[in-house]
């Protein structure tokens, strides 16, 4: 066996009842690699590696770590093994000190030395370049900060193979740019490094080895140099895909929403936007740039009634909305698709019949006297899976079990049948892969060039870029610019992001 190769697996499968979710997929990793894994939404990905992470166990195949062959039954035995996983939504106590999140459940005893400890983590720290504060406490960190607590705490419990689930998802380009200056120095320390990534650019920038999953079967593992974007794609969903190319933009010279002067506090009741101010013309999409947290959930609710406004003014085609219900303003022209699928957009225990009319099951056209025309909805339904291309087995089944894609284009379908004025796409494609990722971009298209005033919110600068006309920056809940996609570049709005400073 190659004595560098950290990570043998071997004809791995993982069934769930009678469904394989992996079947006879091979996966290695070598010393000072950076190894990236990709593959549409339900390839396969996570649970590969949740395998390695010893999340769960596989029903078939063998795994060698460090050259001897293992069981792992829990994410402890990974950790004893030199694995580390670090998840999207990070497993931190925001209460407690960084020193004190990477030695939880590490070391213990009842008389523990916390000046000696937070100079051994500094000391530790500054040998893979992530400078952090160790007595500074979790709440304080900005994002990239809290990312770089998870790697120091898998490397200090001596990881040396370590899995990054989607790393970049909400950093912005200066924080994705010191991660992979991050990731480098490791894999040259002699680390094995593992991405789960949609972003066919960082895969290119920073993997040296990519392997491509494929419902469930690994399609290929190619080195960088031997492919391009274009490949890579067709790997991972087995036809051409192109791009959607954006027209030229001719909105409109009306206004569809008008935000003035608003103030809308949290849940902590703290100001979450302070006098924002911008315009969004029929015929135009606004995209809203900004780290998570700086507003844009509370811009999207109050806009929809869900959040009261303590100061400024919302109008739809010059009608406030200020005092009305959420009823009100839906029957104005409003669509929300929320960041929140299943929750607060959609009702997993109900079928997609039942969610295509829970905005407007009251209204006339949807009634026969004081009864739901059910059949009649239930046809429209079968339009609409085929319309949107919804892959559903059972159209009267729950929609808990449908993938995130298929989920977002049900919400997408509700609230375009309804022929918006507004319509505000709350990270419509988090977490989605390529095809669907191009598929929810025409929809939106097909709403711009109709007419409608759009507002896209996303924490991914590319999509922003590529989708917007116009872009607005909100840094701690102020406006730190406004931009047009052609006048500017990812690095300035990442400025913009952080500190509301350009250069």
């Amino acid at each position: 066996m190659n004595e560098n190769l950290l990570v043998a697996m071997e004809g791995i499968g993982k069934r769930f009842g009678e469904n394989w979710v992996n079947k006879n997929v091979d996966f290695s990793l070598k010393s000072g690699e950076i190894h990236a894994l990709l593959g549409e939404n339900g390839a396969g990905k996570s649970t590969l590696m949740n395998i390695l992470a010893g999340v769960y166990k596989q029903d078939a195949g063998e795994m060698m770590l460090h050259g001897k062959k293992v069981i792992l039954s829990s994410p402890k035995d990974a950790i004893s093994n030199g694995v580390g996983m670090i998840h999207q939504h990070f497993k931190l106590v925001e209460n407690l000190t960084a020193s004190e999140n990477i030695i939880l459940g590490y070391q213990k005893g009842l008389f523990l030395n916390k000046k000696k400890i937070e100079k051994d983590i500094r000391d530790f720290s500054g040998k893979y370049g992530l400078s952090i504060d160790p007595s500074d406490y979790v709440y304080h960190m900005s994002v990239g900060e809290k990312q770089r607590i998870e790697i120091l705490k898998a490397l200090y419990r001596g990881a040396d193979i370590l899995i990054l689930d989607e790393p970049t998802a909400v950093l912005t380009p200066q924080e994705i740019k010191e991660l992979f200056d991050i990731l480098r120095k490791m894999a040259a320390s002699g680390c094995g490094i593992i991405i789960i990534t949609h972003k066919m650019r960082e895969v290119m920038e920073l993997a040296d080895r990519i392997t491509v999953l494929r419902k469930g079967v690994r399609v290929g593992t190619v080195l960088k140099s031997q492919v391009d974007e274009k490949e890579l794609t067709e790997m991972m969903v087995g036809k051409p895909i192109s791009e959607k190319k954006i027209k030229d933009r001719k909105e409109g010279k009306e206004i569809g929403l008008s935000i003035e002067n608003i103030t809308i506090h949290n849940d902590k009741g703290i100001a979450a936007l302070k006098n924002v101010s911008f315009q969004v013309k029929k015929g135009e999409i606004v995209g809203i740039a900004g780290i998570s947290g700086n507003g844009q959930k509370e811009l999207a609710e109050g806009i929809a009634g869900l959040r009261k406004m303590e100061e400024g003014a919302i109008k739809i085609e010059g009608e406030g909305v200020g005092g009305k219900t959420v009823r009100q303003i839906i029957d104005m022209g409003l669509s929300f698709v929320p960041e929140d699928r299943i929750g607060t957009g959609l009702v997993g225990s109900m079928d997609l019949t039942d969610n295509l009319i829970l905005k407007d099951y009251r209204k006339e056209k949807r009634r026969k006297g004081f009864f739901i025309q059910k059949k009649k909805i239930r046809e429209e339904a079968k339009k609409v899976v085929e319309q949107f291309d919804i892959k559903i087995a059972d159209i009267d089944a729950p929609i808990s079990s449908l993938s995130g894609g298929n989920l977002q284009k049900i919400l997408l379908g509700r609230e375009i049948l309804e022929d918006p004025k507004v319509l505000i796409a709350a990270y419509p494609v988090r977490g989605l892969d390529i095809a669907t990722t191009e598929a929810v971009y025409d929809l939106l298209l097909k709403q711009r060039d109709g007419g409608c005033a759009v507002l896209f919110i996303s924490e991914d600068l590319e999509h922003i870029l590529r989708l917007s006309d116009r872009i607005v920056v909100l840094e701690g809940g102020t406006v730190t610019g406004i931009v047009k996609p052609g006048e500017t570049t990812m690095d300035e709005i990442g400025m913009m992001m952080l500190s509301g400073q350009v250069g």
